[in-house]
């Protein structure tokens, strides 16, 4: 087949143990959120143009299937000093210059999922 297919978006989905708990989180780390109208424990979470989907799963371990994200932003120093700001549980460490040409930080929350955040080192 040789027609060109575009890739647009991205959602990931984050398996979640209590959908709740992490709707909130969520809100306190920026992002507009809200549930699923339907009848399954789900829930989208949105900041500009990225979007994370939630889903609630009864045998979710955060110790075997927890999920990872890269968010590229416009600041890193910025967004981590919001997310301190924010006091959400989890592990949020400091952010530092790479070798690869970013400032970046890494945030794992109480569901085991590990958020790395990074923007362009300045020139």
């Amino acid at each position: 087949m040789t027609d060109e297919v575009d890739f647009e978006e991205v959602a990931p989905v984050l398996p979640v143990r209590d959908l709740d708990a992490s709707m909130e989180r969520y809100r306190r780390l920026g992002f507009s959120v809200r549930a699923y109208e339907g009848g399954d424990r789900y829930a989208f979470a949105e900041r500009g143009s990225v979007s994370l989907h939630l889903t609630e799963w009864d045998e979710h371990d955060p110790l075997r299937t927890g999920g990872a994200v890269y968010l590229y932003v416009s600041d890193a120093d910025a967004l981590h000093a919001q997310w301190v700001a924010a006091g959400v549980e989890g592990r949020l460490g400091e952010p530092t210059d790479t070798d690869y040409g970013l400032r970046e930080f890494a945030y794992v929350d109480p569901e085991g999922t590990l958020h790395r955040v990074g923007s362009p080192l300045s020139t």
